[in-house]
């Protein structure tokens, strides 16, 4: 199933971060609130969940399952699209996570390269998201593009040359790289009901100018309102005031990458200016000091108002 013009993805959609106990376990309880918070305080109506994000790598197949039938459950009448990453090492267990993904009423797939032995070739890494589709064949499926991560840096120009083909749900890619000619080119050349979601949350703006349909990203979680105002304004001819918004944007990662921005973080980072309980990230990667965090939230507030 391909995605029509009525159910093609726009606008924003957060990468959610994974909850977790003090004692490292996957928290369910706290997505219904993390669903609500997204909704009212941020107007994001979009999720992406198991991501990098989600350290989706650091969790196990059975995790994975608990947390994407938990997403979609609390989400439902509430969010717009789930779209589940089923993206693995393991082709067999990248298929049982397409599968499942049906089986819980997910929206859409998607799935990154494989990173450990990765595919040369656009003609690999076709045949590897073929598999991984055709265990979901109703569902829209993306090819999540994040070559900083996976090392798997194939063109995606060279990747959707003859795959709807082979994968006749596809239904776009999440493009988090920097390479905009890259995505200009496979928007220009891409069939209209395809959707390309930018995932370079610092460089939003570039992206909407080459066409990107939305954007898919980790700091929509707690400054969602803001890249929607952005949005807006670039939607409305108002460039200058989208630029504004992009340069603040900008200062704020800017000083939480001299701190070390990553994972870690940006995840406290979301527990300070959301005031959930999302615990701390999973080994290898490791928790944020609580101070480097506030200088980093004290940053957001001198530069944002609250919505």
């Amino acid at each position: 199933m391909a995605c029509s013009d009525e159910k093609k993805l726009s606008g924003l959609i957060a990468a959610t971060f994974t909850p977790f106990t003090s004692q490292g376990e996957v928290n369910l309880e706290a997505i219904g609130p993390y669903v609500d918070f997204l909704t009212a305080k941020q107007g994001v109506n979009g999720i992406f969940v198991n991501g990098t994000t989600g350290e989706s790598m650091s969790l196990s197949v059975a995790e994975r399952k608990l947390l994407a039938g938990e997403w979609c459950q609390k989400a439902k009448g509430k969010i717009n699209q789930v779209i589940v990453h089923v993206g693995c090492l393991s082709l067999t267990e990248a298929k049982e996570l397409a599968a499942h993904a049906v089986e819980i009423g997910a929206d859409a797939i998607a799935a990154m390269a494989p990173f450990f032995f990765k595919p040369k070739t656009a003609d690999a890494l076709r045949s590897f998201l073929q598999e991984v589709a055709l265990a979901a064949p109703t569902l829209p499926f993306f090819y999540y593009h994040i070559p900083a991560v996976t090392g798997v840096d194939v063109p995606v120009r060279d990747l959707l040359k003859g795959i709807k083909g082979l994968i006749p749900s596809f239904g776009g890619v999440k493009f988090s790289a920097t390479d905009l000619m890259d995505l200009g080119q496979c928007i220009s050349s891409s069939p209209p009901h395809w959707s390309f979601l930018y995932g370079v949350d610092e460089q939003l703006l570039a992206g909407l100018v080459m066409g990107a349909d939305g954007a898919v990203g980790s700091t929509y979680n707690y400054a969602g309102c803001h890249f929607n105002k952005l949005m807006s304004a670039f939607k409305d001819g108002h460039v200058d005031q989208a630029r504004k918004i992009q340069f603040k944007i900008q200062q704020l990662l800017s000083y939480a990458m001299e701190l070390g921005f990553d994972v870690g973080v940006n995840k406290q980072l979301m527990n300070e200016l959301s005031g959930l309980s999302l615990g701390p990230p999973r080994l290898p990667v490791t928790p944020c000091s609580l101070s480097d965090a506030g200088l980093i939230a004290k940053k957001y507030r001198q530069l944002f108002n609250d919505c």
